[in-house]
């Protein structure tokens, strides 16, 4: 009984040793404060990120519009003024 009693006194006190060093490794508080801290600085910036998700949605508009006009104007068919359909585009 007494050795019994020994030993599962050695096997707490090994997994306490165990659990000690794994949550030294990985802090879950240290962890936790990190996450919250980068879920408010995404919370603060996002509308300077929104601002150039539109920015950049606006330029490839417009860029898509250049190419469309400089493909309309290099075009063959532009005399018929849309009488006929251009099939190259």
């Amino acid at each position: 009984m007494r050795e019994e009693l020994q030993d599962n006194i050695k096997r707490f006190v090994n997994f306490m040793n165990f659990a000690r060093s794994f949550f030294k490794r990985n802090n879950p508080f240290k962890a936790l404060f990190v996450s919250i801290l980068s879920a408010l600085k995404d919370m603060l910036t996002i509308r300077q990120k929104l601002k150039m998700a539109k920015y950049r949605v606006n330029y490839h508009k417009h860029q898509l519009h250049k190419m469309e006009s400089l493909i309309a104007e290099s075009n063959e068919h532009t005399f018929l003024k849309g009488k006929n359909l251009n099939e190259t585009r």
